[in-house]
């Protein structure tokens, strides 16, 4: 198996996951598996639809996805509401198609967040409104009976290398969104303390495989002006610093 290329949680941000393709073609990686997320956000969702909708890669859908063409746009929150209004019919569909899980030959299993729910993080848990590494023994009840050796994964946007027994869990970061607030579980932030586009590569080795965590620069300032115009000042902070604190962002 050759070079594979992991990206996740790209949230409209067209000029971040550009710089990713880009970066991930001047690698010389044919193989790429998206684990949703795609277009929710105020930044280009129908830009970013047209380019991966495009694209020969391996896509399922995240939790922003399954809401966009399954919840009322009544019900929708700000994010998912910009992005529905953006898409056209046949994007929509597009998402509506997406499974929820995907496997990778019999050895990579592709999720979003656990292999059995969107919405929860796999490799972190929420404590006294902190986001924190989970526990092996809270990661192998959430793997529930997958049987993949490697498992793919999103959602929390924290990038991260776990193995478990004999699994080895790969979380690749967030193409478009470095920082956020979540209600759910409970009220809390995410911060990573960079805006850098994020993924992942997997190459097989000698002894298993190499895993590469990329923080890719991009221009991070035209999403943020973009946040900015769309009346979403806490995504312009977040896309400007990695941080949720608006007094930080330039």
């Amino acid at each position: 198996m050759n070079r594979i290329a992991v990206i996740a949680d790209i949230h409209g941000n067209f000029p971040a996951l550009e710089a990713v393709a880009a970066d991930i073609q001047r690698r010389g990686i044919s193989t790429v598996l998206n684990l949703g997320d795609h277009a929710s956000g105020p930044l280009w969702p129908a830009e970013t639809l047209t380019f991966l909708m495009q694209q020969p890669w391996m896509h399922i859908a995240g939790n922003h996805d399954r809401q966009l063409v399954q919840h009322p746009p009544a019900d929708h929150g700000a994010s998912d509401r910009y992005a529905f209004a953006q898409l056209d019919q046949q994007q929509l569909e597009w998402l509506r198609q997406l499974p929820a899980q995907a496997q990778l030959h019999t050895t990579m299993l592709l999720c979003h967040g656990t292999p059995t729910s969107d919405e929860q993080y796999l490799l972190e848990t929420v404590v006294n409104g902190i986001i924190q590494l989970a526990q092996p023994s809270e990661i192998k009840v959430r793997l529930g009976g997958a049987q993949a050796t490697i498992v793919l994964c999103g959602h929390s946007h924290i990038p991260r290398v776990i193995s478990v027994n004999a699994a080895l869990l790969v979380n690749p970061g967030s193409v478009g969104l470095p920082a956020y607030h979540n209600p759910l579980p409970e009220p809390h932030v995410v911060e990573t303390g960079s805006p850098a586009a994020r993924y992942a590569v997997l190459e097989p080795y000698e002894h298993g495989w190499r895993v590469e965590l990329i923080a890719l620069p991009y221009d991070h300032r035209r999403a943020a002006h973009q946040a900015q115009q769309n009346n979403q000042p806490e995504w312009a902070a977040a896309l400007s610093t990695g941080y949720m604190h608006s007094e930080l962002s330039t």
